[in-house]
């Protein structure tokens, strides 16, 4: 009886495995169909990629004369690289698309790559502006998005709020905008990433263990923004699993 059993569930994770490769297979081809009608630059870019890569590869062979074992190669390394330009077209588009719009921060933090605890709109007005938490190793990052003359004053209650708690524990802030002074929506990841490196792991678990005592305070903001083909988000995690 438990041998059946055993079977049966094998099977059922089988078939389960099967039919989420399928959707990750779709997920993909509606990514790059949207991609293609909005980018007429993709299909050259990729094209032009693949056969370049190849090419060289293959010439490189013919040099040292094993260009047919090193064929396979560059079609391999030029597919990837194809496939790397697609995922990052895409993810410009959807950020392009996002910039601007209300909830946009809260969405990109939900998309953040890394070890990052984030407590989204800690402060908010009823405009709709927002101030997101984000901890890590730099310390503790107040990232805001809204306008300007009101956001001012949420992040520096916001700071004086949790400066009581955390000691010497450094602050960071970050405008989302395109405004001087204030930083792109797609250049979020990277600007997190450039911080310095104050705390370690055990110390960011003890920080945020302080801090969730405190409650949020403000309206309520959207979880983010839903631009047209907004469902490539999770298009993205899957090329990124591949």
């Amino acid at each position: 009886m438990a041998e059946k059993l055993d079977k049966e569930a094998k099977k059922q994770a089988k078939k389960e495995k099967k039919a989420a490769s399928k959707a990750r297979r779709g997920q993909i081809f509606q990514a790059f169909h949207m991609q293609r009608k909005e980018d007429k630059a993709l299909i050259p870019w990729m094209l032009g990629l693949l056969l370049g890569i190849t090419g060289l590869v293959f010439l490189l062979g013919m040099w040292i004369g094993i260009e047919w074992f090193l064929l396979p190669v560059g079609i391999m390394l030029g597919v990837l690289a194809a496939i790397i330009v697609f995922g990052r077209r895409v993810q410009r588009n959807v950020f392009t698309k996002a910039e601007g719009q209300p909830g946009a921060g809260a969405w990109a933090l939900d998309n953040l790559r890394g070890n990052w605890r984030v407590t989204q709109t800690v402060a908010a007005t009823t405009h709709l502006d927002a101030v997101h938490r984000v901890l890590g190793g730099p310390g503790v990052i107040l990232v805001a998005e809204g306008a300007p003359h009101r956001i001012k004053g949420l992040i520096s209650q916001e700071k004086k709020r949790i400066a009581r708690l955390i000691g010497d524990t450094p602050i960071y802030e970050v405008t989302i905008g395109t405004e001087e002074g204030q930083i792109p929506l797609r250049k979020l990841q990277s600007t997190l990433m450039k911080l310095p490196r104050n705390l370690k792991r055990g110390q960011v678990d003890a920080l945020e263990a302080k801090l969730s005592a405190l409650g949020n305070r403000g309206a309520a903001m959207p979880k983010g923004p839903m631009p047209q083909g907004a469902k490539m988000r999770n298009m993205q995690r899957t090329i990124r699993r591949r």
